[in-house]
Formats: structure tokens, sequence, C-alpha cells
């Protein structure tokens, strides 16, 4: 039986990612040792992190204005990373407008008001994070430090489908469940942030991408290894990067470019998207909440009309090869991840057993 993984991350790696790895796993490239036992500071692992960083920014169109860094300690250790290399770039700490869209921007908002005073600029919670609030609605504060915002919110599964505009004002994005799904103009951002345990490579290393101009303004208080300037000049190497994972995205790139790059990716997302979510509004049995103008491409939520039958739809989707399908344990409910390496065929799978499971209960 074929097992489809719809876990929200650390998520689907290519199959023949995995399989390129296995073999890999002993003897890399003929050199007797396994990439994880690699020094950092090789010439062999050298040029796997160079590669990796040519592969993102020629995926990604990342401008030469942008520095490309790996960072350790996950997004939510970027939550607080970014204030603390960002808050202070006039000298004292300025506000922090923070779009407010769900439990992650949440996160990024706790983190911040430790650093610097923060601008809630605006926010869905008032109808449980089911929409993005529509740009003319920002109440955006002259002269911050930065605006933060999510574009995808794994949790409550709403995504912005328009490009925000700061004016003046630095740009900050966590895109770490929508980074290499469909192209971005970075051009308009000054800081992206993504984890790599969804769209890019295992779990242990953090893609940002920031403007040169906004490295060397680290408050005191920050910590070496994650004051820009100096991951910066030391090339990612300031301390020992978490070089297997980095290896893994190598690969993921490769697959990446093999497969049509974020063109691609992005035909593939609106196909999956679209057959599930037709589904579910066309159903009896399964609801999604979230406005149809800001429904997530990536992860879909979806309630059963009957919540008693929750463990029973869960128990017999796995017996059906469709795992991690249980939603963010602050909502409950359903979530199916769709992310770049879930192929077509595990969204027809799990919508044939969703009508299956329908026809039988109703």
């Amino acid at each position: 039986m074929r097992v489809f993984n719809f876990s929200a991350g650390p998520a689907v790696l290519p199959e023949i990612v995995l399989k390129q790895a296995a073999e890999e796993m002993l003897d890399w490239h003929g050199m007797g040792l396994s990439v994880l036992e690699m020094s950092h500071r090789s010439k062999p692992f050298g040029s796997i992190i160079r590669q990796v960083e040519e592969d993102l920014r020629e995926l990604l169109a990342v401008p030469s204005c942008h520095r490309i860094l790996f960072m350790q300690g996950g997004a939510t250790a970027m939550n607080a990373i970014i204030p603390m290399n960002l808050a202070c770039r006039s000298g004292n700490p300025a506000v922090i407008d923070v779009v407010h869209t769900g439990l992650w921007s949440g996160k990024a908002l706790e983190e911040a008001l430790k650093y610097s005073h923060v601008n809630v600029a605006a926010s869905s919670e008032n109808n449980g994070f089911a929409s993005i609030p529509a740009q003319e609605q920002w109440q955006l504060t002259e002269g911050a430090a930065y605006v933060h915002v999510c574009p995808n919110e794994t949790v409550h599964g709403a995504q912005f489908h328009f490009q925000p505009d700061t004016g003046s004002v630095p740009l900050v994005a966590d895109m770490s469940s929508e980074i290499l799904s469909r192209p971005i103009d970075f051009s308009r951002y000054d800081v992206v942030y993504a984890g790599a345990q969804k769209n890019i490579g295992p779990a242990g290393v953090v893609v940002l991408i920031v403007r040169e101009s906004l490295i060397g303004h680290a408050m005191a208080c920050c910590p070496s290894v994650f004051d820009w300037q100096n991951v910066a000049e030391h090339g990612s190497m300031f301390n020992t990067p978490p070089t297997g994972t980095i290896y893994f995205c190598g690969l993921v790139l490769q697959w990446l470019k093999h497969e049509g790059g974020v063109v691609q990716m992005e035909k593939n997302s609106l196909e999956k998207s679209a057959m599930l979510y037709d589904f579910i509004d066309n159903s009896r049995l399964y609801f999604n909440p979230v406005a149809p103008d800001s429904r997530s491409r990536m992860n879909v939520p979806f309630f059963l009309r009957d919540a008693s039958l929750d463990e029973v739809f869960l128990i017999e989707a796995e017996s059906n090869g469709l795992v991690q399908l249980r939603g963010h344990r602050t909502v409950g409910g359903m979530r199916a991840s769709l992310y770049n390496a879930m192929p077509v065929e595990g969204v027809a799978a799990l919508i044939r057993f969703m009508r299956d499971f329908e026809r039988k209960k109703h």
C-alpha cells in the first residue's frame, strides 16, 4: 500500500531525494564517508553549501542586493532574531508593525514585544483568522522598524493572494510554508525567512534572505551567532551549521529544478488545492471555514460537521495510507498539507477516501 504523508512539517520529501540520500549516505561522491561526517570547513562541504545558495538564488530569482544566509533555531527563533537585528537601526527601538493573521504571526508578535513596541496594524482574530485583512484596512506606523507578515498560515489555512506594499518601511515575511511554491518578487521584500521542513528539506535550518543594507545593525544583546553581520561575514559558518540538513536541501533544490522550478510548482499547487477545495465545498459532511479569496494552497484545514466522527475518520484514513491528517491541536479537525513534494495522486487518493467515508456515514 502506498502511503501519502499530509504532515504540516516536518513534511513529505520527494521519494527520489530520499533514495539518492540513501545511496550516498555511506559514501558521498567516492570519498568513503558520509556528508554527515564531513567537516563543515572541508572543501567538499564548501562546494555543497555554495551550490545550495546558488540554486536558491536561481530558483527564487533573488536579486544581488540580498544575501542568502543559513540560520539555526527554526523560524520561531527568527521571530526573536529579527527584532534583535532590525529594531534599533536608528539607535533606539522603533515600533514594529505586525499583521496578525494566525498562530505564527501571533508568535512573531509575542517575541517582538520583548524587544520593542508593537503595533497590530491589522488582525483577523475576530473572525477566527478565516480571512486576510485587505491592505486598505492596515493601520501602519510611519517610520516603523519594519512590517511583519506571515503570507501563509499553516494552522488556520489562510494565505495572502496579493503583494503587500509598505512603502519605505522594510517588509519582513515568514514564508516557511509557501517558499518555492510560487514565484515571488523578492525585490519587494527586505527580509524573508523560511524553516526548511516544509518545501526546502528536513528540519534543522532556516533560509534567511535579507537586503544587504539591513545587515550590521544588531542590538548589543544579540548573541554573536545570530548577528547577521557575523553570519554573512563567515559564509553562514560562524559556527558549525546543520551540514546534513543543508545537504538534503541541496538535493531537494536539484529535484525542483528538474521538475520545472517554482513556475511548475505553482501550477501543481493550484491543481491540487482546487481539487480538494472543490470536493469539500460540494460535500455534505466536510467544510472549510476560510474565505475563498484567502484560502491557502499549501495547508487545507477541514472539519466534519459531525465532530464525533473525527477519530474514526483519522483511524480509517491511516489504514488507507493517508497519514498525518490531524488538525493542529489549537483548532482541531483535519488538515491536509499540499507542499511541493505531495503528488496529485495523493490528493486524488484523499478525495476518494473522503467520498467513500461520507457515503458510509450519510
